[in-house]
C-alpha cells in the first residue's frame, strides 16, 4: 500500500519545515509494553516525586526499556542522543521530549526502583503481563547466571543491598567484579516471572533455598505455578524440604552416591539403544523423600562425552604409559620392592592394565667393563618386566555413565506427569532460561551499562533489563502465537515463510521504517511493505497506530 500526500512547492517551506525520525522496530516495543499496562502498573506502585522530575517512573522505564531493545549499545547517559532522531512524543506520550531522557531523571527513577523493592516490582509486572498475555505458567525453571561489572561499587555495604565482589563466574572471568542475577522463567514463552540481583559471590544452593522459601508460594498464588524446575543446585535436603506440597523437578547430582550406582547399573543397557533418546524410570526414596527418577541417555550427550573422554583418555593413557616405562627402567634392591612397586602402579592407574608382568633379577658388579668369565656378581638388581594395555572396558563404562543424567520430580502419578513430559519441562525449560541469559549478556544489549557505581542504582537497573527479556519474549511469542493461529507466515532471513521468527529478526526487518514529518501538519510513515503490515494487523490496533500515518 502506498500512501501519497501533498508536497509544499519549492520556496514555500524551508528545511526546518521537514523532519525525518527512525522509528523502526521500537513501535513494536512501545506497543507491547503498552499492551501489558507496564507503565500504569509501576506509576501506581512506586511513589513518584514529580518536583524533581518532569516524567514518572513508569514512563522513564519505558525509556530504558526501548534504550535497551534498540540494539544500538547505548548507555544511559547518551539516552537523550539515543532518542534525538526517534519520535518521541508518539513512543512515549504528547509532551515528552529527549533532554526529558537525561541521567539525572533516570537515576532518580533507578532510586525510587530499589527503594520500592526491585525484586517485589518485577513480580508484580510480571504477574500482570503473563495473565494478559494468557500464559498458564504451570511450570517455571529456576536459573542463575553473573554478569560483569565495570565500575567500582562506592560505600561500604548494606543490608538488603547486594555486594559486588569477585566470585565463580560464569563467563570464566573470575578477575572481574560481578553480581548474580537469579530467574523464574515460565515454560511456554520464557518470560521471567521473579528476578533477584544477588551478590557477585553468592552460592546457588543457599540462594535456590532462600528462593523456594520466600516466594514460590506466592508465585503459586499470583500466576498459577504447580511445578519448580532447577539443576542440581536445588537438590538439596534442606530445599526440597522447603518444597514440601509443591511440585519440582531437578536433575540430580552426580555426587549422589545412589544415583551413580543407579547409572552405572542402566547405563548399558540404555547406551544400546538406537533412540536418541532413551531413559528408565526408578522410584526411590531418598532424603526421606519419594520421588520418581528417570535415568536419561541421549545421543547428542554420548557425542560431547565421547569427544572430551577421548582427549582425556588419550592424554592420561599416555601418561600413565610414560610411568610404566620410568617404572620399568627403575632399579629395585630385593624382588619384594619390586613387586610392591608394581603394586601400587595398579592401584595408582586404572585406565591401563599390565599384563604379563614379571619381576627379572641382573646381575650387578662394582667395577665398570665386562666382568671375568665366571666372575660371581656383587649384587643383584630387581627390575619390573611387562606390557601395559588400554581399559577399553573403563573407557566404555565411563562413557555410558557420561552420557547419562538424572531428572528427579515428587510427582509419582505417571498419569499427571508422564515421563517424557518430564524430561521436555526440564529439557526446553533449561534451554529458554538460557536464551534468556544469551540475551542479556548481548554486547549490543543494556547489559554494557553495567558500569554503575552504586550498588541501589545496580540491582534496579537488571529489573530493567530483565522487564526488557519480558518484552522481548513477550514479543516473539505473540508474534508466532497469531501467525500460527491465522495461518499466514513471515519470511526468515532466506526469504522462505516460516511460522516462528525470532524476534531479533522481526527487529531487523523493520530497520529502516522512518517518519516524515511535513511543516508540523502531517507525518508520514515511510518505508512500510506487506509484511510489516501483516505483523501489525495480527497484533492489533494498538500497534497499528503506532506505524500510522496522522495528520
Amino acid at each position: 500500500m502506498t500512501s501519497t500526500v501533498s508536497i509544499p512547492a519549492a520556496g514555500e517551506g524551508g528545511a526546518a519545515d521537514y523532519a525525518v525520525q527512525d522509528l523502526d522496530h521500537l513501535g513494536l516495543v512501545a506497543g507491547m509494553v503498552d499492551e501489558l499496562g507496564l507503565v500504569e502498573l509501576i506509576d501506581r506502585l512506586v511513589p513518584q516525586d514529580h518536583g524533581q522530575r518532569k516524567l514518572s517512573v513508569g514512563v522513564l522505564v519505558k525509556a530504558m526499556i526501548l534504550n535497551g531493545l534498540g540494539f544500538v549499545q547505548r548507555t544511559l547517559y547518551l539516552m537523550p542522543r539515543f532518542f534525538q532522531d526517534k519520535p518521541v512524543e508518539r513512543l512515549l506520550g504528547p509532551g515528552v521530549l529527549a533532554e526529558h531522557l537525561n541521567d539525572d531523571a533516570l537515576g532518580r527513577a533507578l532510586d525510587a526502583i530499589h527503594r520500592y523493592g526491585p525484586t517485589e516490582l518485577f513480580a508484580a509486572l510480571a504477574a500482570q503481563a503473563v495473565k494478559r498475555l494468557g500464559l498458564a505458567c504451570r511450570t517455571g525453571h529456576l536459573d542463575a547466571t553473573s554478569l560483569h561489572t565495570d565500575g567500582q561499587p562506592k560505600g561500604g555495604e548494606e543490608p538488603e543491598v547486594v555486594r559486588v565482589t569477585q566470585g565463580y563466574s560464569r563467563d570464566h572471568r573470575p578477575d572481574l567484579n560481578q553480581v548474580v542475577a537469579q530467574f523464574i522463567c515460565e515454560n511456554e514463552a520464557g518470560i521471567p516471572l521473579l528476578m533477584k540481583a544477588l551478590g557477585g559471590n553468592s552460592s546457588d544452593q543457599a540462594d535456590f533455598r532462600q528462593t523456594v522459601s520466600a516466594h514460590v508460594g506466592q508465585l503459586r498464588t499470583d500466576v498459577g505455578l504447580e511445578y519448580l524446575v532447577a539443576d542440581s543446585a536445588l537438590y538439596t535436603g534442606e530445599t526440597l524440604r522447603e518444597l514440601d506440597g509443591f511440585g519440582w523437578i531437578s536433575r540430580v547430582p552426580e555426587t549422589v552416591g545412589l544415583a551413580r550406582e543407579l547409572t552405572l547399573a542402566v547405563a548399558g543397557d540404555l547406551a544400546r539403544s538406537p533412540e536418541e533418546l532413551a531413559f528408565r524410570s526408578l522410584c526411590v526414596t531418598h532424603g526421606g523423600i519419594r520421588q520418581r527418577w528417570l535415568v536419561v541417555h541421549t545421543q547428542a550427550a554420548r557425542h560431547r562425552a565421547g569427544k572430551a573422554l577421548g582427549k582425556r583418555h588419550l592424554a592420561q593413557g599416555e601418561a600413565e604409559w610414560k610411568a610404566f616405562d620410568r617404572l620399568q627402567r627403575t632399579p629395585f634392591a630385593c624382588a619384594a620392592d619390586a613387586e610392591a612397586a608394581l603394586c601400587a602402579f595398579r592401584k595408582q592407574h586404572k585406565l591401563t592394565s599390565v599384563h604379563d608382568a614379571q619381576v627379572l633379577a641382573r646381575p650387578r658388579y662394582a667395577k665398570q667393563g665386562r666382568p671375568a668369565q665366571g666372575q660371581p656378581p656383587d649384587a643383584h638388581q630387581y627390575f619390573v618386566q611387562g606390557g601395559l594395555a588400554s581399559r577399553i572396558d573403563l573407557h566404555r563404562q565411563a562413557l555410558d555413565r557420561k552420557s547419562c543424567f538424572i531428572v528427579a520430580t515428587n510427582e509419582l502419578d505417571g498419569q499427571a506427569l508422564p515421563d517424557g513430559r518430564v524430561i521436555d519441562l526440564y529439557k526446553k525449560g533449561q534451554q529458554k532460561v538460557e536464551r534468556g541469559f544469551r540475551f542479556l549478556k548481548d554486547p549490543l544489549f543494556l547489559a554494557s551499562t553495567l558500569f554503575l557505581k552504586s550498588p541501589r542504582r545496580l540491582m534496579a537497573l537488571l529489573m530493567v533489563m530483565t522487564l526488557c527479556l519480558l518484552i522481548y519474549a513477550a514479543i516473539e511469542w505473540r508474534i508466532r502465537q497469531t501467525l500460527q493461529i491465522s495461518q499466514r507466515s513471515f519470511p526468515d532471513q532466506k526469504g522462505q515463510a516460516t511460522q516462528c521468527p525470532t524476534a531479533r529478526w522481526v527487529f531487523q526487518y523493520f530497520s529502516g521504517i522512518r517518519l516524515l514529518k511535513v511543516m508540523d501538519s502531517q507525518t508520514l510513515v515511510l518505508g512500510l511493505n506487506l509484511h510489516h503490515r501483516t505483523i501489525l494487523d495480527l497484533l492489533g490496533n494498538r500497534y497499528a497506530e503506532l506505524y500510522a500515518n496522522s495528520a
